[in-house]
């Protein structure tokens, strides 16, 4: 019986890590550019042509820039309809990679 217990709680303890996403605001961007943006090009604020462009033309990666840092996405095909908007993307982060598994992406109210 004990052992059943034990074994309960583990599983309901790996369930509620599992499913401990956060979420992260930021704009749809491409890692290539970083947090720096476009401003080092000197073309200001990406436009979403630019980021669709970067991605598919120099395999640059999806990415969030939430002011602070870019992190690449898991997901590279949903952020292509957001690209250089706000949003909230809903997911786990990877510190150490600096990536997002993303769960879920929606524009920022």
């Amino acid at each position: 019986m004990k052992k059943q217990i034990a074994i309960v709680l583990a599983s309901t303890a790996l369930v509620c890590a599992a499913s401990a996403a956060d979420k992260f605001t930021g704009i749809i961007t491409e890692d290539m550019c970083g947090s720096e943006g476009h401003s080092a090009m000197k073309m200001g604020p990406p436009d979403s042509k630019c980021v669709i462009a970067c991605v598919k033309e120099m395999k640059a990666k999806y990415a969030l820039n939430d002011g602070k840092q870019v992190y690449v996405l898991s997901d590279q095909k949903t952020p292509e309809k957001f690209a250089a908007k706000k949003v909230t993307v809903t997911g786990t982060l990877d510190a150490a990679n600096k990536t997002i598994q993303v769960e879920k992406i929606e524009t920022a109210k």
